[in-house]
């Protein structure tokens, strides 16, 4: 099948908007006193990255979110529009949007303190509604592409299910980062696992794997497993028998963040596209690895 861009079917992204304070120390934290550390702001948020980065692709990407009525709101909102995002959103009066500081180490690994803000106030009303009106918008079935964060979260957590449950009601494909390994493991993985029954396709990491108690129990619950190992690459394993590999060309790791969120976005774009796993899994490393690579010439 192609996969030109043209050929995709449209995407509806349901997850967090907000912002990221980035912080990458000079060396190690003096906890007590100053440390010199390189510090940017940037729209952020698992939804808005993997949005951005299907409208990037040529894909006809609607996002589905909540965000304050404050600054932040109103510039991601001209950000996403701006890149060719269509934004459905909801605008709480009361909480502010969404933000996250990050920690970034030597390594690139980054430790994030996130307060969610608006985006924990994420509705049923806010997603179905949304859904009947893009439903009867031209290009084909659609695929839903669900943040892990509104299922973790209590608040927004019914509108994830809600949103779920429309996407099987209604035929779509549909797929589900789980986001973060410490919050899938205070849920259980059982509980996760019972969330996403009859999903399409899961987009974990290796550290989200292990907390969802392996690829096995994964399939178990879900049609197909897309799992990125870092710099090693990524691995596609599906019930049917699939498992297909893509490795991963290596680049200085200054700040990953972001890159799992473009890595779902390649992927994605491909495989609406009618791309097979293995060129699916490709387009997603190479998506994930650009966003990297980026960086670090900065």
């Amino acid at each position: 099948m192609s996969t030109a861009a043209g050929a995709a079917r449209p995407v509806v992204v349901i997850g967090d908007v907000g912002m990221d304070v980035v912080a990458t120390p000079s060396g190690p934290i003096r906890y007590g006193t100053d440390t010199p550390a390189e510090v940017t702001m940037r729209r952020a948020g698992a939804g808005a990255n993997t949005a951005a980065a299907l409208a990037s692709a040529g894909v006809d990407v609607t996002l589905i979110a909540r965000v304050g009525d404050d600054s932040a709101g109103r510039t991601a909102r001209a950000e996403l529009e701006h890149a060719g995002v269509r934004c459905v959103w909801a605008v709480d009066r009361d909480v502010p949007t969404g933000l996250v500081v990050v920690l970034v180490d030597a390594t690139g690994e980054r430790t994030m303190l996130p307060s969610r803000g608006a985006n924990a106030g994420l509705r049923v009303g806010d997603v179905v509604g949304a859904l009947d009106v893009l439903a009867a918008f031209p290009g084909g079935m659609p695929h839903l592409h669900l943040s892990g964060y509104v299922l973790l979260d209590e608040g927004s957590r019914a509108a994830g299910l809600a949103a779920l449950s429309e996407a099987r009601r209604r035929g779509w494909t549909s797929s589900v980062d789980p986001q973060a390994a410490a919050l899938v493991e205070q849920v259980g993985a059982g509980v996760f696992l019972e969330w996403v029954r009859s999903l399409d396709l899961l987009l974990p990491n290796a550290v989200e794997v292990e907390a969802l108690g392996g690829v096995a129990a994964i399939l178990s619950a879900v049609g197909a497993v897309a799992l990125t190992e870092g710099a090693a690459g990524a691995r596609w394993v599906g019930r049917d028998g699939t498992d297909e590999w893509a490795g991963a060309q290596t680049v200085p790791a200054r700040d990953t963040t972001g890159a799992g969120d473009a890595f779902n976005a390649g992927l994605l774009a491909a495989w609406v596209g009618g791309a097979m796993p293995g060129e699916a899994l490709a387009a997603g490393v190479a998506a994930g690895t650009a966003v990297i690579a980026g960086r670090a010439t900065h």
